[in-house]
């Protein structure tokens, strides 16, 4: 009954909203759980806890991303870790509301804090972890200072949380024959940041689609990420997948056109900007106020747009 009831609610909400907005002024949409929202079924046997558009607070608990998992008929597959402890717990809580199956595999879409600070929680329930040997990597490294910030803004609410590495490490692809589903884990190519990888499910076509793709909010472009190499991997690797629903790395599950319009067309409208500034020999110190205004209504475009442009500045320069 508790299933059918959430189900009905989501389906409310989305119905009532055309492609349902997520609202990063709403500081918390499930105050009975740590999780910023209530697991939707997306589509059968697929949900997806979708977390806040906002930078992660206390009051969201860090739950700034979407925590996925797959019902397959013989095992739950769960797509991020968690970005503490506690999320992965209150994410279980509900799993185990849903379905009587355990998990038996949880999957780090890329190397941040919010893929995986919560993947001790479930190596203490016996659960094997993968990810892309480059987010492996990149976890390791930054994980320390990840944790560090994390302590600082959650409180007590990332007690218990701890550094667990990825078990499991793949470099291209991992294909996942588990009860009904037939699940490929792949690393499609460059994109937000190291290691990204998006679970697709061929027979449902549904990609998870992880920082690949962003839709309700303005995507972060960090130093690390070659937004010509995203653009060429969204072109030959990610659109040819053919995804009917895509459930995004932030944001409400939604369609290939909508992430296109907001993430491939955003990429290549900053990158053009760019490129007429330069070509007008224009310098860094103005290039941080580009025009991006077909953007300004996307949430956490305020943090992120003069920080993306310049970014993407100094990429080109050199180009």
């Amino acid at each position: 009954m508790k299933t059918s009831i959430r189900t009905l609610i989501a389906a409310a909400v989305l119905a009532s909203t055309g492609l349902a907005q997520a609202n990063e002024n709403i500081p918390d949409q499930y105050p009975a759980s740590l999780l910023y929202s209530f697991p939707v079924e997306v589509i059968p046997n697929v949900w997806s806890s979708i977390g806040a558009t906002a930078p992660p607070t206390y009051e969201n608990a860090g739950h700034n991303n979407n925590l996925s998992f797959i019902v397959t008929g013989d095992g739950v597959i769960v797509v991020n870790g968690g970005g503490n402890y506690g999320l992965a717990e209150a994410l279980h809580k509900e799993i185990k509301a849903i379905t009587d199956q355990p998990v038996k595999l949880v999957i780090n879409e890329n190397g941040q804090g919010h893929a995986a600070l919560g993947n001790c929680y479930w190596a203490e329930q016996g659960v094997k972890i993968l990810a892309h040997e480059d987010a492996a990597h990149e976890f390791e490294k930054t994980s320390h200072q990840v944790k560090e910030s994390a302590e600082r803004v959650l409180k007590e609410r990332a007690e218990k949380t701890c550094i667990h590495v990825p078990d499991e490490t793949f470099s291209d692809r991992q294909d996942i024959s588990m009860g009904n589903m037939k699940v490929e884990v792949l690393h499609l190519g460059p994109a937000h940041s190291p290691g990204d990888i998006q679970v697709w499910l061929p027979e449902e076509k549904l990609v998870i689609a992880g920082d690949m793709a962003f839709h309700e909010r303005l995507l972060p472009i960090f130093d690390d990420t070659d937004t010509a190499a995203w653009i060429e991997t969204w072109e030959n690797e990610f659109e040819k997948l053919g995804a009917v629903y895509v459930i995004p790395g932030h944001g409400h599950p939604t369609n290939m056109a909508q992430v296109r319009r907001y993430t491939h067309d955003y990429l290549v409208y900053l990158r053009g900007k760019i490129r007429e500034h330069i070509d007008n020999g224009g310098g860094l110190d103005e290039a941080f106020y580009v025009d991006q205004s077909p953007y300004k209504h996307l949430h956490t475009f305020n943090e992120l747009a003069t920080r993306n442009a310049g970014r993407v500045f100094q990429q080109m320069e050199f180009e």
